[in-house]
C-alpha cells in the first residue's frame, strides 16, 4: 500500500502550523495538569500562604474516606446508567429516523439541538421540569401515585441527573449512530429479507455488527463525558445532594478543592479520576475491541 508523503518548501513551517494547537495543549492541559500533580503531593494552608510536602498522604486520607469510596461507588452506577440510557436512546432514534428518509433531515435536526446547548442550562431545564412545586413531570407523576420529590429522595435526584446528563449526550451519539446506519449496504438487508429474516434479526445479525465500531468508539467518549463534563448538570439540578447522595467523583473534586479550600486533596482525586479513566480506556480497548468488526 503506497502513502503520499507531504513535502514542505520551509522545514519550520509544519512546526509553525503546529504551534497553535501545541501552545493550547500546553497551556490548558499540561500546565495544570502538572499542577495538579503537584499540588497532589502538598499540604497548602486555606489562605495559600504556606505549603508543605506530605508524600503520598492525600492519596492514603483518600483511599481510606468513606465518603470517597461511596463518590466512586456512585459514580460507577451514574456512568453505565448515562452510558446505557443515552446510547439505547440514540440508537433507537437513529433507527426510526433512517427508516423515514425523505423527511430525516428535518428530523435530525430537530434530534441535534440538544447537543448545542451547555450542561448548565441542560441542568437547569430539567431542574424546572421535575421541580416538585413548579414542574410539570411531578404533577404528571403525582396522578400515578408517585410522590416526586428529588429534594429529599437520593434515589430520585440520582435519576434526575442520570436524565438530564443522557438527554445532554443523546444528540451527540445520535449523529455517530445516524452516520453509521446510513454506510450499512442495502443490498445486505435486502438478502436477508429474501431469505426470511425477520426484522429484529436483519439488525442484530447483520446491522449491529456492522455498527460495532461506532457502538464503541461512542463507548470510550460516554465514558468520558460523564467523568468530566457532567459536572454543570449535578451543580444546576441537585448540587451533590441530598445527603451527598448525587455526590460523584468530579463533583467532590470541586467541592473538597473550592468549597472545603482542601486543594492537596482535591488535585489527588483529580490524578486519581484521570487515571481511572486511563485505565478504563485501557481496559476497553484491550478486551471490548476484540469484538468490534471493522
Amino acid at each position: 500500500m503506497q502513502t503520499k508523503r507531504s513535502t514542505y518548501q520551509s522545514r519550520w513551517l509544519p512546526f509553525f502550523l503546529l504551534a497553535p494547537q501545541l501552545a493550547i495543549t500546553l497551556v490548558f492541559f499540561i500546565w495544570p495538569a502538572s499542577q495538579a500533580v503537584k499540588s497532589s503531593f502538598e499540604r497548602t494552608d486555606p489562605f495559600g500562604f504556606k505549603t508543605t510536602f506530605i508524600g503520598l498522604e492525600n492519596y492514603a486520607r483518600i483511599l481510606a474516606d468513606p465518603s470517597y469510596l461511596n463518590a466512586l461507588g456512585r459514580t460507577a452506577i451514574f456512568a453505565v446508567s448515562v452510558t446505557v440510557l443515552s446510547m439505547g436512546t440514540a440508537l433507537l432514534l437513529a433507527v426510526c429516523v433512517n427508516r423515514v428518509m425523505r423527511t430525516s433531515r428535518f428530523y435530525t435536526t430537530l434530534l441535534v439541538w440538544p447537543y448545542a446547548v451547555a450542561p448548565v442550562v441542560a441542568g437547569v431545564l430539567w431542574w424546572f421540569l421535575f421541580n416538585p412545586t413548579i414542574g410539570l413531570l411531578p404533577h404528571l407523576l403525582d396522578w400515578f401515585g408517585i410522590n416526586w420529590n428529588h429534594r429529599v429522595s437520593g434515589t430520585q435526584a440520582m435519576i434526575l441527573i442520570t436524565i438530564a446528563a443522557a438527554w445532554k449526550q443523546i444528540s451527540y451519539n445520535f449523529l455517530f449512530f445516524l452516520a453509521g446506519l446510513q454506510s450499512v449496504p442495502p443490498s445486505l438487508i435486502e438478502a436477508a429479507a429474501i431469505d426470511g429474516a425477520s426484522p429484529f434479526k436483519r439488525f442484530w445479525t447483520i446491522v449491529f455488527p456492522l455498527l460495532s465500531p461506532t457502538t464503541f468508539f461512542l463507548l470510550i467518549i460516554n465514558i468520558n463525558y460523564v467523568m468530566f463534563e457532567t459536572f454543570g448538570v449535578i451543580d444546576a439540578t441537585t448540587g451533590g445532594g441530598p445527603g451527598q447522595a448525587t455526590m460523584t467523583l468530579v463533583y467532590k473534586v470541586y467541592t473538597d478543592g473550592v468549597a472545603g479550600l482542601n486543594i492537596g486533596s482535591s488535585s489527588a482525586q483529580s490524578v486519581l479520576l484521570m487515571g481511572i479513566v486511563i485505565v478504563l480506556t485501557f481496559i476497553q480497548f484491550r478486551f471490548v475491541e476484540r469484538r468490534v468488526n471493522y
